[in-house]
């Protein structure tokens, strides 16, 4: 009777999971981080194109701020560059890079031939920053309050949408003091 019982077992725990992860209600752009609302992982890296200047977001104590982590070999990266440019050229918070496990060269190209919307650019070459901020891929963008504070992470590109919907509120909140 086992040997029966096991597999329909099996089977129903299997579709159970892929009936999760198929509900069109969930939303599958916010994963849940562990890091909203606790302080954000300082870094120290170089930046890209001039690896002795150093980018730090200790230097943003204070400000609101986006960080968007990105990579010259990301292609949802590519789609959603267009709209990090109008998003720096609306001047509503400083927008920072972190260029994540890439090749030096090949990120200040990519920023050369595209346009860079970034206030500065920290090169995360093995990747090390990405893992303290619970980066699981390219692009995810978070942004952080004046106090230091993780207060919403976004995995995938950034669209017109989004920006409007999920971002502006927050950061309007986070200037008021609230998040």
């Amino acid at each position: 009777m086992w040997k029966y019982l096991l597999p329909f077992v099996a089977f129903v725990a299997l579709a159970a999971l892929f009936a999760l992860g198929l509900n069109p209600k969930r939303d599958l752009h916010a994963l849940p981080s562990p890091l909203i609302g606790k302080p954000a992982p300082v870094f120290k890296l170089g930046d890209v194109s001039d690896p002795a200047r150093e980018v730090s977001n200790a230097d943003l104590q204070g400000q609101v701020y986006v960080l968007n982590v990105w990579a010259s070999w990301c292609m949802p990266c590519r789609e959603e560059h267009p709209e990090m440019l109008a998003i720096a050229r609306q001047h509503v918070v400083p927008l920072i890079g972190l260029n994540w496990k890439d090749d030096r060269a090949r990120a200040k190209d990519w920023l050369d031939r595209f346009g860079n919307p970034y206030q500065a650019v920290a090169f995360d070459g093995d990747g090390r920053a990405g893992i303290e901020w619970g980066v699981y891929g390219a692009p995810e963008t978070y942004l952080v309050d004046a106090k230091g504070t993780i207060l919403f992470k976004y995995i995938s590109p950034i669209t017109p949408e989004v920006w409007e919907r999920e971002f502006l509120p927050r950061i309007a909140a986070a200037r008021k003091g609230g998040a």
